[in-house]
Order: structure tokens, then sequence, then C-alpha cells
């Protein structure tokens, strides 16, 4: 039952971060714009995003053996119950702040061999992130923009065990690890019309974590000065272990997402 309960939460654990979550952001340092705004004062950006993320690397919960994961998009998606993910910025001239927030709730549920240690196990994990940082403008001309940034991303994953039934009964149990990270990078974008660009940024760091990566490609199309729609591939790393607790883990996988402007 340990190993069964062991690879069944271990999969789970390593859900999207949040991200942990379908993980992640979309525009976890807000992508900058194609072309710059000609306004002056304060201009605001909302980004929600749907990351089809799958994940490889290992876990470890309760003190488990450590277990191998290498799951497609298409192998987690049944058992995903919430996921919420959007990203926020905030610009004045060259400076900028930003936020990022990902939540993500999966529940799987099989039974012990023949039934006999319990009836059914349920293995809920939840994942949440939220970053917070600034950025720096560069350069940026009529058509590149290039930014250096620096942030702190914290996490939270949570892996709850309930058995039931059986030769258990009733027993539940949970594990769980909070973190944070600090990240340095940039990002940059480039419009090849006032309405296609392509963007991207590339962020590391550490912590809590041993280390905290994050690199994106992705093209955009400008539908005017309010809206744009993004869409490329993303990677992100972490490796963080302590306490019989572990979470080392690569997300990829296509990204897609949009940005209201005002």
């Amino acid at each position: 039952m340990r190993s069964k309960i062991g690879y069944v939460a271990g999969i789970l654990t390593t859900l999207f971060l949040a991200s942990p979550t379908v993980a992640a952001d979309l525009l976890p340092a807000s992508a900058p714009q194609p072309v710059p705004q000609s306004q002056s004062g304060w201009t605001f950006s909302v980004s929600p995003y749907f990351w089809i993320a799958g994940l490889d690397g290992k876990s470890q919960v309760f003190g488990l053996p450590t277990v191998d994961i290498s799951q497609n998009f298409s192998d987690i998606l049944p058992d995903l119950d919430f996921a919420f993910m959007a990203a926020g910025d905030a610009r004045y001239d060259r400076y900028s702040i930003f936020t990022d927030l990902s939540y993500v709730r999966v529940t799987t549920s099989s039974a012990t061999p023949r039934g006999i240690i319990a009836d059914d196990v349920s293995v809920k994990s939840v994942t949440f992130t939220a970053m917070v940082g600034g950025a720096y403008t560069l350069y940026e001309d009529s058509q590149t923009r290039f930014d250096v940034l620096a942030g702190a991303r914290f996490w939270h994953a949570e892996t709850r065990i309930a058995l039931s039934g059986g030769l258990i009964g009733s027993l539940s149990q949970s594990d769980d690890a909070n973190w944070v990270d600090g990240l340095v990078g940039a990002k940059g974008s480039y419009a090849f019309t006032d309405k296609l660009f392509v963007t991207g940024w590339g962020m590391i760091g550490g912590g809590g974590a041993d280390l905290d990566w994050d690199v994106l490609a992705a093209f955009g199309y400008k539908f005017n000065d309010t809206v744009s729609a993004v869409a490329g591939y993303r990677a992100q790393g972490v490796n963080y272990s302590n306490d019989g607790f572990t979470y080392d883990m690569i997300q990829h996988g296509p990204i897609i997402g949009m940005t209201v402007r005002f």
C-alpha cells in the first residue's frame, strides 16, 4: 500500500505549481508591449493564461521513497478539480511592478489490491504560487523593449491522503511545504509589424529551493491598443527538498493567453 500511495501522491504533488500549476503563468513578469505606448502616467494590464504542461522529475512525500514522474498533460487533466492562473502588471515610465498567481487542485481515487487494506484511497493535491517583483526597461524604441527584473516567488504544496474501508477503516494524513525563492532575469519583445510580435523571458534563482528557473518564447498578436494574445512554449524547473518532502520537477509545454491593458 505504501508504494501505491507514494506513487499516486508523488504524481499529484508535482502538478502545476500552483502552478502549481496546469501550472503556472502566461505572463508572470508582464510581457512587454510590442510598440511603446504614447500616453504618460501609470498603465496596467491583466493576463489570464492556460499552460498545457507535462511533468518530468522526482517527488517525495511522507518520507516515502522518491518517485520518478513522467506525465503528459492528457494524463493529468482527468483528475483536475480546479485551476486559476492570472498575472498583473503596473508600469510607470521605465519602471514596472508585477504579480503572478496560480492555484491548482487535483484529486484522484483508487483502491488497494483486492480492497483488503482499504476500499478507497483518495489523494488530493493543492499547489499555490505567488510571485511579486519589479522590472526596469534598459532599452526601448518603436519596435524593441528589453527589461531586467527581480522578484520573489512563494510556493505552497500540499498533499492529503485519505483511506476508508477495509482493515484501515478511516485514516487521513497530510504533508505540505512552504518556501520562497528569489529570482532575477530579463524579458523582452520585438515587433515585426504593428500587430505581430515575439516576446520571451528568462529567470533563475533559489532560496528555499536549491534552484528555480523559468524560460518562455512566444508569438503575439495585438488586436488593438487594449487586447493582445500570446501563444508559445514555456519550461519551468524547481528543485526543493526538506525533511522527507521533495519537489524536483520540470514543467514544460505550450502556453496560451491574453492580455488586457488599460
